[in-house]
């Protein structure tokens, strides 16, 4: 089979016929970019698309379950960056006839593999690799929009949103209260009473706070009440279990006896878990990573610590965020380790910076 030539989208499906049937979305693997679809989602909810399913991989159907525009979370049966062709032809093959549309969000050739085998009639995406056939409403990205994700991915149903920020909607997910409230009570934390801390980022160093930093955060956040809380991935554990323990060691030399100094859960919360407890929290310190997104999205301030990357292109959608960056010549250089050696743009970055923007954030 070879793919048949692009048209004009308008030639394809008519957009009201689109938005009668169902809609097929092919999700990025990132958690924070699978919050930052839901902007795309949203805008297609916005026009009267009513079944909207999207493909992801486990680690983030949990996120789309708890995103009230999404009628199901279909599972990939590959893995991020995995080719296994074969698999997408089967997975596109059992789903002909089920879908009028479809928009494929990750950048790669091989995510449009699904919805062309599908034989979906109307598949939209932007230009990156060789696409033709495979995609037939092709974007361009204006150069000055590349990096700013959520812009981009809710462009692809309402294009004026590349023009008109303020049209730009904001990810929120659902909150289970019960599972919030077993949570909370199983860890001994009170709602407003804690502070989240994230100091993983999948992405590279470059986009890593020092754990230095986050250990002398840990006493100023107690100083004030709040008991750090650190989440993260199972990979982030080596990492929390350090910081979480010299939190502890500082405030058993201090002579405290209120409970644990800091409660490490990075590894042991489904995603779907962290958002939740995040959503009873006083604030989220977090590096520009998946769970600031998630923070974020269920409404808890958040605090962003911008490194390698631009707080310009990666915000937290979030009403009430303080984004911290020192904004140095050489950032954001977009690397995943520093390209001087020096990471200057984080180790210069005190927590007492930090703790100011928190002050801030939660007295408003």
């Amino acid at each position: 089979m070879s793919p048949e030539p692009t048209s004009p989208a308008s030639d394809i499906v008519p957009s009201a016929t689109r938005a009668a049937g169902a809609t097929l979305v092919i999700g990025p693997s990132w958690i924070g970019d699978a919050v930052m679809a839901q902007c795309l989602l949203a805008a297609l909810a916005r026009q009267g698309h009513t079944a909207i399913d999207v493909v992801a991989p486990d680690s983030v159907r949990p996120l789309l379950a708890r995103m009230p525009e999404v009628r199901d979370a279909l599972a990939a049966p590959f893995g991020h960056g995995d080719l296994m062709l074969h698999r997408r032809f089967a997975l596109g093959a059992s789903l002909r006839g089920r879908y009028a549309q479809a928009y494929v969000l990750p950048g790669s050739w091989k995510a449009a593999v699904v919805p062309w085998a599908a034989r979906i009639p109307y598949r939209c995406g932007y230009l990156r690799e060789w696409r033709w056939g495979l995609l037939n409403d092709i974007r361009d990205m204006p150069a000055d929009r590349k990096r700013i994700t959520a812009v981009t991915y809710q462009a692809l149903a309402d294009p004026d949103v590349m023009r008109e920020p303020g049209r730009l909607l904001r990810p929120h997910l659902s909150v289970d209260l019960p599972i919030r409230d077993a949570l909370l009570g199983r860890w001994g934390l009170a709602a407003g009473g804690f502070a989240v801390l994230a100091p993983g980022a999948e992405f590279g160093e470059a986009k890593r706070w020092p754990e230095r930093h986050w250990v002398r955060l840990g006493p100023l956040l107690r100083a004030r009440g709040l008991r750090p809380v650190l989440l993260g991935a199972a990979g982030d554990r080596p990492v929390t279990e350090r910081i979480a323990a010299q939190i502890a060691a500082e405030a058993a030399a201090g002579g405290a006896r209120d409970g644990p100094a800091a409660v490490d859960l990075a590894g042991r919360l489904r995603i779907d878990e962290a958002a939740d407890l995040m959503s009873a929290a006083c604030v989220a310190v977090s590096n520009d990573s998946g769970l600031m997104h998630v923070a974020a999205a269920v409404r808890c301030p958040v605090v962003a610590i911008y490194g390698s990357t631009s707080p310009r292109h990666t915000p937290p959608l979030a009403e009430r965020a303080r984004l911290v960056s020192l904004d140095l010549a050489c950032s954001p250089c977009f690397a995943r380790r520093c390209p001087l050696g020096h990471r200057d743009c984080l180790e210069k970055l005190a927590p007492d910076l930090v703790l100011d923007h928190i002050v801030q954030l939660t007295a408003d």
